[in-house]
This record gives C-alpha cells, structure tokens and sequence, in this order.
C-alpha cells in the first residue's frame, strides 16, 4: 500500500493545497469586507458634512433667537438653484457660487423679517415661529418651482475627476471638499463663538434678551447676522451637496429634515454639536444602507433619532452627555 505521504492515501499531499487556497480565499474576503466598511464610514462622512452644515446653520439661528428655522433646507435649495440657473445662461461657475452663496443668505435674513421678527415682537415665548416658518418654507419651494420649473437640472460639476484613495476605499474630490470645508467651518465658527464680542452677544440675547438690549446689545442686528451666517452655511452645503443631487425645487425638505435630525442628535445647546451628530447620522445612514437594504437611509435616522432622544434628551454632544463632557484645547468647558 502506498502510504498517504506520497499523495496515495486519504490524508495525501492534495491537502495542503485547497487548506491554502480557502485560507487566502477568507483573507480576500476579509479585506473586501474591511475596504467596503470603510467605504461606508468615508461616504457617510462626506454626506454627513453636509447634513451637519445644515444643521450648523439651523443651530446659529436657534442659538441667538431660540427659534428653528424650518425653511433652512429651502434656503439651501435657492443657492443650488441660483447657482446651476447662472450657469445654464452660459457664465462661469466662479460667479454663480459666489452669488448663489449671497443669495441663499438674503434669503435667509429675509425669513427673519417675515417670519421670525414679527412673531417675537408679539409673543417671545409663543411657538408661533414654527408654523411661520414653515410657511415661509412652502413660498420659497414653490416660488423656485415657478421660477424654473419643477424638474431637475444640470448643476456644475466640482473637482470633476479628481478622487483620493485611502486603504483600497475611494473619495471623489467633491466629496473630500465636503469633509475638509466642513469641519473647518465648524472650527472657525467654534472659534467665533467663544472669541468674539459676536458669540457672547448672541449667549446674552438668547438668555435675557431685554437684559442684552438694557445694557446696549442691538438684538436686531445681532439676529440678522445670525441669520445671515446661517444661510451662507446652508448655501455652502447646497453648492457641495449640488453636483450629487442636480438643481430641484424640492430638494429643501429632505435636506432640512436631515439637518435637523443631525442637529436635535448632537445637541441644540452648541451649534458645533450639529456638525458631530451630522457626520454620524452620515455614517449610520450609508451603514443602514449598505447592511440593511437600499432604502433603509430613509427610515433609519429616524429610529436612531428616536433612540438617541431616548437615552439622552439634550442629544450626544450636550453638556450634559458623556461626549459633551469633552475638552478640546484651548476651549473652556463652559457654553
């Protein structure tokens, strides 16, 4: 009998050989999956920039007239608009942004004027503001849809085909754009916040506004600023947002509501908080997405939100919650 060294038997040298290939056959497989998570997490990332601009800018609002801006989402739409409209006439995306950008912060200090103002002259503590809002909201929409009709159109491409590969995972430029612009907002508004006679007026007008304005803080300029800089956050999310999603007149209340869920997720006290809970409601929608089916981005923020609220009322990155409890340096903990 040949024995089962010499490949004869049951336990030949034929063994060795499959043994290997199954074992680089799991290492493949382990890598693809390790290269799509992180697929995952990057593009969650560069949605989530966007949804956290978005929430930023109904946070900055929030945070010196304690009122939430639900047209937010439509002033976002207006820059996007006004921006692939000026470029469909045949002139250059450096122009059209800037004045997309300007557009979209007119728009927004306008909603103060009709929609906020009035409703605080009368009854500061009234909820007033958030039918208002809405109201204004469903103007802009429609008023963009007679402006331009209600289909979609062309938006110009940014960084077209420039991309960034990291550990086998893929980044469009456009995408890295989202990422760095946004969390360098974040900081340099962080920045303003706690540096600037800006951000300690607006933590004054929002505590004690009578107060503010005994001692010689102009609430009304103070606002508008606030409502300027918001609309200018939510233009910039447009125009990074708009090469993905086209030009549409209804693209305001899907985007809104996202930014306010990544807002209400991080926290209503600090707008910066909105940023965190934008990049990771980014993260859990593509990972719902990739893991559960295709469609599960539209309801799965919804139970995290649920969840979050659940556990921690003020949201994740409140001074209350364990992440709010985090210190960056050279920033008190305080505000």
């Amino acid at each position: 009998m040949r024995s089962g060294v010499d490949g004869g038997g049951p336990c030949g040298a034929d063994l060795p050989a499959p043994l290997f290939g199954n074992s680089r056959g799991t290492v493949r497989r382990q890598a693809g999956k390790e290269v799509r998570a992180l697929q995952f997490v990057l593009s969650g990332l560069a949605i989530g920039a966007v949804y956290g601009l978005i929430g930023m800018a109904l946070g900055i609002s929030f945070y010196v007239t304690r009122v939430i801006n639900f047209a937010q989402g439509q002033i976002m739409m207006a820059a996007i608009m006004l921006t692939a409209a000026i470029t469909a006439s045949g002139y250059s995306a450096w122009l059209a942004v800037p004045v997309g950008l300007a557009g979209s912060c007119v728009i927004a200090v306008l909603s103060y004027f009709v929609a906020v103002r009035p409703i605080l002259a009368f009854d500061r503590a009234s909820f007033g503001w958030l039918v208002s809002t809405l109201g204004f909201a469903v103007v802009v929409e429609n008023a963009a849809a007679y402006v331009w009709g209600p289909t979609s159109r062309a938006f110009p491409p940014i960084l077209n085909g420039v991309s960034a590969h990291i550990a086998g995972a893929v980044l469009t430029g456009q995408q890295l754009l989202a990422i760095v612009v946004a969390l360098l907002f974040a900081a340099l508004f962080e920045v303003m916040r706690k540096r600037t006679l800006f951000g300690k007026l607006g933590v004054a007008i929002a505590a004690d506004p009578e107060m503010a304005s005994a001692v010689g803080a102009n609430i009304t300029v103070v606002a508008i600023v606030a409502f300027a800089i918001s609309g200018f956050f939510s233009g910039v999310a447009g125009v990074l947002i708009g090469p993905s999603t086209f030009a549409n007149p209804y693209l305001g209340n899907t985007y809104g509501t996202f930014g306010f869920i990544a807002m209400m997720i991080g926290g209503i006290e600090r707008p910066v908080a909105a940023m965190f809970g934008g990049l990771l409601l980014g993260i859990l929608s593509e990972g719902a997405n990739a893991l559960i089916n295709s469609q599960a981005s539209d309801w799965f923020p919804f139970l995290v939100l649920v969840l979050i609220l659940i556990l921690t009322p003020r949201g994740l990155f409140s001074a209350a919650a364990p992440f709010g409890r985090w210190r960056v340096p050279g920033f008190s903990r305080r505000g």
